[in-house]
């Protein structure tokens, strides 16, 4: 299962108040502006900037080969 269509439309980074990519395979939400990933667990995201994960610049790379590999849009337009 992943997350809610309408849920998308509206999540937004809590730190920066930008868009989010969803890879659903993976279970996170990511910002690549800030190279943050935010989990999703049981189809809940944890939007906690405390509990997100910093990435690091080749797995910033990867997921941004793979949204544009796989046209992953941004959950809203900025």
């Amino acid at each position: 299962m992943s997350l809610d269509p309408q849920l998308l439309e509206i999540l937004a980074c809590p730190k920066d108040k930008g868009p989010l990519l969803y890879f659903a395979d993976e279970d996170i939400l990511y910002n690549p502006r800030l190279q943050r990933a935010y989990a999703v667990r049981n189809d809940i995201p944890i939007m906690l900037i405390d509990e997100a994960q910093t990435i690091e610049s080749s797995e910033h790379e990867r997921l941004m080969a793979k949204a544009e590999a796989n046209a992953i849009a941004p959950t809203f337009e900025a």
